[in-house]
């Protein structure tokens, strides 16, 4: 398992190296001037061109990319056009409600997705599978942003029992709370952003369970273990549900970017301070180090997401060897 690790961290060098050009060159494709989101008129041409120097924008294309590559190495990403701060600093400050947004939303997808697919597989035509695959259609074709409002104009707006946006309380309203109220206030203001994200990826699970859960339970070794008098119970959670997690384990390393994607609309749409937000207003504004700065790091991520992936491959069948 060991040498798997090493080896398979020296392959995302070359594929990460190739994800910076491909992102670099998209960039550099985009229409639009780095600077035209600047319509002051005071600045003159020579500020206009001093600014493009600040920057580096001035000089050619392959420079550019060789000065960002060395630079990002060290972790210093440039500087925001419009902000005027370093990116890495801006990604630091709006991380924290990013992954405290996405990785809420992944354990209620994976709470709510499996056990539904596993309870409709195993009552495969009843009425329950019926109501588990309409819950599901209806997650996967339903916006989350669209979501996101429903539950918003519903639990927010008509009922008020939930906060409709932002990461917690004004701070002078937690000037004296305690760790754990603090935590407790963001918990009950992100309710409606993760029940929008994690039902529409619970939705996604719950077909894949499904499917996989229906393709090994009318295996010979499932038929077996039922002549052998084994208790159901154990038949489906100890032997059919350990071989359907495989291909689960391979939608969730999937489903990191597409995380990302739904974690920036359901921000924008909640009004909350992640990621999304900056990322919408740096495409907006043609804000390229932030852009560049941004997709970099949710590649790591998907990088480092698809390796646990491999692992998790060998932990939950240990057929799966990578010696």
């Amino acid at each position: 398992m060991r040498g798997f690790i090493i080896r398979r961290c020296l392959q995302i060098i070359p594929v990460f190296f190739g994800i910076l050009i491909i992102l670099f060159m998209i960039i550099e494709i985009a229409p639009g001037e780095p600077l035209s989101d600047i319509q002051d008129p005071r600045i003159t041409a020579e500020e206009r061109a001093r600014m493009l120097e600040r920057h580096g924008l001035h000089l050619p294309i392959h420079q550019r990319f060789f000065n960002w590559v060395s630079d990002a190495l060290r972790g210093d990403f440039g500087e925001s056009i419009t902000h005027r701060r370093p990116v890495s600093e801006m990604i630091v400050m709006a991380l924290p409600p990013t992954l405290t947004l996405s990785i809420s939303a992944m354990l209620v997808s994976l709470l709510i997705g499996i056990p539904l697919g596993i309870i409709s597989a195993v009552y495969k035509g009843r009425p329950i599978d019926t109501v588990c695959t309409i819950f599901a259609f209806i997650g996967i074709s339903m916006p989350v942003f669209f979501f996101g409002v429903l539950l918003i104009l519903l639990f927010g707006l008509n009922l008020e029992w939930t906060p409709i946006s932002g990461f917690g309380s004004p701070p002078h309203i937690l000037r004296n709370a305690t760790f754990l109220e603090v935590w407790r206030d963001r918990a009950w203001h992100l309710i409606l952003p993760v029940t929008a994200l994690g039902l529409n990826g619970a939705a996604a699970y719950m077909r894949y369970t499904r499917a996989s859960m229906l393709e090994v339970i009318h295996s010979d070794y499932i038929r077996t273990a039922r002549a052998k008098g084994l208790k159901e119970r154990r038949i489906i959670f100890r032997h059919a549900l350990r071989n359907a997690l495989l291909p689960i384990i391979t939608l969730m390393g999937l489903q990191v970017p597409f995380l990302f994607s739904g974690s920036a609309i359901t921000e924008a749409v909640f009004g909350l301070p992640g990621l999304g937000q900056i990322m919408i207003q740096a495409v907006g504004g043609r804000n390229f180090p932030i852009i560049i700065g941004m997709m970099t790091m949710v590649a790591i991520i998907t990088l480092i997401s698809a390796l646990i992936a491999e692992i998790m491959y060998a932990v939950a069948d240990p057929r799966v060897k990578y010696d």
